[in-house]
């Protein structure tokens, strides 16, 4: 018979498994929270984030993006995930003068509660189920358009009274190759190890290699994002690392509002189901700023899953 703590831990995989819906026909391991996009503007364009602009959310994408910002930056934000799981985040993003450019973030996740059983399936009380994880950064100039970024990170997720940490460093570099036209950047991702494991065996954290550049076309106010994921992983063929690509276009309809739209093909292809995918790997939202505050909101296809939205609220100082 599956004792208490095997049930416990079965039961919260099983939900981490639904949360992560790029994996749901792959291996799923610790700390998975971090496959998702965290704030919606990401999320509707994709995941397409790595050479994002003036927005204090670069630092869970590419910690070198925070020497884009243009002044102090706060972001909050908060979406119902499937089965009523809550995630949320917050950061934040300012210049020191004389010293560079430094944020701090945190990302969560609530897995609501579950009922604990026995071995013969008696009722033993509830136990809930969270992670999160607490990022700070600083970034700097090598050169005058070329830009570097490092992140320090401590990751916490407990289920009951069991908890596991870990701590990790991010890296990025973002290159202005043509001033408001192109810009190409890479970042590496969650690269650390576990501090205190649920069981007795270290498990290894999702790092994640990540390249991306953004076009601004001429005389078209938009800008085309794309960017490859997980080029780290191994695999049978080494043209399929390629196919794990997002695309991410934002339209300026205003000063004041962006439209964007999303593709992310590795969603696409891991959320078909009866070869068919519907809508899966598809996002859309927008924005709206002012000279104080900016509110994004994204809507993401997960196919036959289902659907998630997002809400974030930005402000300037």
């Amino acid at each position: 018979m599956m004792n208490p703590f095997n049930r416990m831990i079965r039961n919260f995989l099983c939900v981490v498994f639904v949360l992560s819906p790029m994996h749901l026909f792959g291996q799923v391991t610790t700390y998975e929270f971090f496959r998702n996009d965290i704030n919606p503007r990401a999320a509707a364009l994709g995941g397409s984030f790595i050479t994002s602009q003036d927005d204090p959310n670069t630092i869970f994408y590419n910690p070198a993006g925070l020497t884009t910002l243009t002044g102090k930056r706060l972001s909050v934000g908060f979406f119902k995930h499937l089965l009523d799981i809550n995630a949320g985040y917050a950061s934040f993003g300012m210049e020191v003068e004389n010293f560079g450019h430094v944020g701090a973030g945190i990302v969560y996740v609530n897995y609501g509660n579950f009922k604990r059983t026995g071995e013969e399936g008696q009722y033993l009380g509830d136990f809930s189920a969270g992670e999160f994880a607490l990022t700070a950064g600083y970034a700097g100039y090598l050169q005058p358009r070329l830009s570097y970024g490092v992140n320090a990170k401590f990751i916490y997720s407990s289920i009951a009274e069991i908890s596991s940490s870990a701590a990790a460093l991010d890296f990025g570099v973002e290159y202005v190759a043509v001033p408001d036209r192109f810009i190409v950047g890479a970042s590496i991702l969650n690269l650390g190890t576990q501090i205190d494991p649920y069981g007795t065996t270290r498990e290894k954290l999702p790092l994640d290699f990540k390249i991306g550049f953004s076009v601004m076309p001429e005389h078209l106010p938009a800008v085309v994002m794309v960017d490859w994921h997980k080029l780290n992983q191994t695999m049978d063929n080494f043209f399929d690392r390629f196919k794990q690509f997002s695309v991410g276009i934002e339209f300026t309809a205003s000063p004041n509002v962006q439209l964007r739209l999303g593709y992310n093909n590795q969603n696409r292809r891991e959320l078909k189901i009866e070869q068919s995918a519907g809508m899966a790997g598809f996002s859309i939202g927008g924005g709206f700023s002012s000279d104080m505050y900016l509110i994004d909101y994204a809507y993401s296809s997960l196919g036959k899953v289902g659907s998630l939205h997002r809400i974030g609220i930005g402000f300037k100082f």
